[in-house]
């Protein structure tokens, strides 16, 4: 018998009831005799599935595995980058998904809020379109999934399940109609913030910039508003990114588990976008008495992933905000506008200095959640696309998701 438990946002209420569980959140699997009663999208089960312990490859290719974070979305607009192409420096594509045995990705719809200031709501739909557009183009290799079912149908059909979240919360526009309307056309979980507070929620971004308001507890009532209505609609809240104030204040109110999209542990790595131990706990226990609690999706970026990774950044840090104003004044002097991907390139070039991490730091982490949180509560959120590439040694691709089965 298959032994696959599922983990759902089970608590979305209308009028005090609760709505039927919106999406599925996260697949474990154990590997115990018996386990593989799905054949994988890549090959029939082999004949050693019979044999008392089935091996990492095994519990791969039978599993549907699941990543909650990719930032691809942003190359269909900005590169024309279609999910059939080579991946030319970035990280997703089709076929590695395939080889990856990737069941179902959360393609990130996320706005960069300086270059896209007052066209926040437009360029958020552009986002959701280009989506959509990749899997109709492929629709002999891609489902747009909005519910459990259609991953489950995704996975008997031998295709990946393309869900959408949106990344930050300013892409609402404090308009509760917006949060609405991207819930229909798909969007099926929004991180609260991302870098920027945005008036409503505060972000573990700016909280030292004392130039940007923030709010008294967290969230302001909107903000509230905000986490209700997604309670409401069945839509995932999401407190990666957030601020301390914010995670505690919104798993206080929210009546469904939450999830963290891409977060890894301060605990082995402390940087503010990680969480603690306590906030570990919580998340597993989010929801109230009647959920089964929500689920920590570990970010693979190598300055989540490593203390000394995370030091070396900090330390040329200087020197790439120096080569950033030499750019900005240089935009000035010629009438323009410094692009996102000008400041990114520079960010990228001195990164690449720093050596990458083990792939066994990452595992840490799966591994230190998996313990303080319990396994039921632990996930993949890579954050693939959307890191310049600086992932741990060997993870470059969701073609390497096997080597994390195998650890």
């Amino acid at each position: 018998m298959r032994r696959r438990r599922w983990l759902v946002g089970d608590g979305a209420y209308t009028r005090g009831k609760p709505m039927r569980p919106c999406i599925l959140l996260a697949c474990l699997l154990v590997g115990a005799p018996g386990l593989m009663g799905t054949q994988s999208r890549t090959t029939r089960r082999p004949a050693a599935m019979n044999s008392k312990t089935p091996t990492p490859d095994e519990v791969q290719l039978s599993a549907i595995v699941i990543d909650t974070h990719a930032d691809t979305p942003q190359r269909f607009l900005d590169e024309h980058f279609d999910l059939s192409d080579p991946l030319n420096g970035g990280n997703f594509n089709l076929p590695t998904a395939r080889a990856g045995n990737l069941g179902a990705e959360f393609f990130s719809i996320w706005v960069e809020p300086t270059e896209y200031k007052g066209q926040y709501a437009r360029r958020t739909l552009e986002l959701i379109d280009a989506v959509k557009a990749q899997a109709a183009r492929h629709a002999d290799q891609m489902i747009l999934a909005t519910l459990p079912e259609d991953i489950e149908r995704a996975h008997r059909e031998h295709k990946l399940a393309a869900l959408m979240g949106i990344e930050g919360g300013h892409s609402i526009e404090g308009s509760l109609a917006l949060l609405r309307q991207y819930y229909a056309l798909g969007a099926r979980y929004m991180t609260l913030t991302w870098n920027n507070s945005n008036g409503w929620a505060d972000s573990s971004g700016d909280m030292d910039d004392a130039s940007v308001a923030h709010t008294r507890e967290g969230l302001s009532e909107f903000g509230k508003d905000v986490v209700y209505e997604m309670n409401r609609l069945g839509m995932m809240v999401d407190v990666s990114h957030v601020a301390d104030k914010t995670f505690y204040r919104t798993l206080i109110i929210s009546r469904a588990p939450v999830i963290a999209s891409h977060s890894s542990a301060r605990a082995l790595c402390d940087s503010p976008r990680n969480l603690t131990d306590d906030m570990l706990r919580a998340i597993a226990n989010s929801g109230g008495p009647e959920s089964k609690g929500g689920v920590v999706q570990v970010n693979f970026f190598s300055g989540f992933v490593s203390q000394a990774y995370r030091n070396a950044q900090k330390a040329m840090q200087p020197e790439v905000d120096r080569e950033i104003e030499e750019l900005k004044d240089k935009a000035k002097a010629e009438g323009r506008a410094v692009r996102y991907a000008e400041i990114t390139k520079i960010q990228k070039a001195a990164a690449d200095r720093i050596p990458r991490p083990p792939l066994s730091l990452l595992i840490d982490h799966i591994d230190h959640i998996a313990k303080v949180a319990g396994v039921d509560h632990v996930g993949l959120g890579s954050d693939f696309d959307g890191v310049n590439g600086q992932l741990p040694e060997g993870m470059d691709s969701p073609a390497d998701l096997p080597k994390i089965t195998a650890r």
